[in-house]
């Protein structure tokens, strides 16, 4: 008893707090620089911390210091980097982002897909290039960086209008982050893959590019021919059908929710449970 009244006292409670507060601090900063650059300077940061620590257990003093002064420098070399990310995590901080993530409603992708499903079939039938990019998991803020602010709901006529030729946005991505048009005209990565056809122009090397370094789905209607292409995980789809690029969208878009059967439900369940147990002891 004495020792579970240790554990349970005022110093350790604060401990564990504190602790709780650290690890909730590190998941979000996680969740803040995933699909950025940072993620690659961390490992960067990481290197050096293993290299100091095993030329220290070892007993290389040249190698030690010199970890030893590129740590002690490298707070300010991270704050000029990281300057991104600093600001993005103090404008999410400001708006309280990180308390509200609400679970995606299917009826929302639906009407996702409805919109964008009414964009293509325009933009394909009239051989009108497009280029739209869906974030997944992975962030994207590296490329919406680049791209003109929108903030708008995603409608068919907002994206059909704005990949109209010789308009200000029709060059570039659509990039689609939470059900929202986050900007236009941003430029996604071009992939250097020799495996892309030849007749493939700058817009499909460019939704490819996106798929080797994110998860983003991304949607892409040829200038030439009208074909609609997907891209998803270094994948490229072509030649898609409006049949089967519904059917795509709806399996990487929709969330599974689970069912909770409701008391009215459970109460007829029951029923018929007991009618059928007592429909077999009649029978016997």
């Amino acid at each position: 008893m004495q020792f579970l009244a240790s554990l349970l006292n005022w110093h350790n409670l604060v401990n564990l707090i504190d602790i709780l507060v650290i690890w909730f601090l590190i998941y979000e900063l996680l969740m803040l620089v995933r699909g950025t650059k940072a993620v690659q300077l961390f490992k960067g940061i990481l290197i050096i911390i293993l290299v100091k620590l095993i030329s220290w257990y070892i007993g290389l003093s040249t190698v030690s210091w010199v970890m030893d002064q590129v740590i002690n420098w490298g707070v300010i070399a991270i704050v000029v980097i990281f300057q991104p990310e600093i600001r993005r995590g103090l404008e999410h901080l400001g708006r309280g982002a990180l308390f509200a993530r609400t679970p995606k409603a299917n009826e929302e992708e639906e009407d996702l897909i409805r919109q964008l499903d009414q964009a293509i079939q325009y933009l394909s039938k009239r051989r009108i290039g497009a280029l739209i990019c869906i974030e997944m998991e992975t962030g994207l803020e590296e490329y919406i960086e680049t791209g003109i602010p929108l903030d708008a709901e995603v409608t068919g006529a907002l994206l059909i209008n704005t990949f109209i030729p010789n308009t200000p946005l029709h060059d570039g991505a659509v990039i689609i982050k939470n059900n929202r048009i986050a900007v236009a005209a941003a430029y996604l990565p071009l992939s250097d893959s020799k495996l892309i056809p030849k007749d493939l122009g700058t817009r499909h090397r460019a939704a490819v590019g996106i798929s080797e370094v994110t998860d983003a789905l991304t949607i892409v209607v040829s200038e030439e021919t009208g074909e609609v292409s997907i891209t998803k995980n270094n994948e490229l789809m072509r030649g898609m059908s409006r049949k089967d690029y519904l059917k795509f969208l709806r399996a990487q878009l929709y969330t599974e929710t689970p069912q909770h059967p409701s008391p009215e439900n459970f109460l007829t369940n029951l029923m018929q449970r007991f009618r059928k147990q007592g429909g077999d002891q009649h029978e016997k």
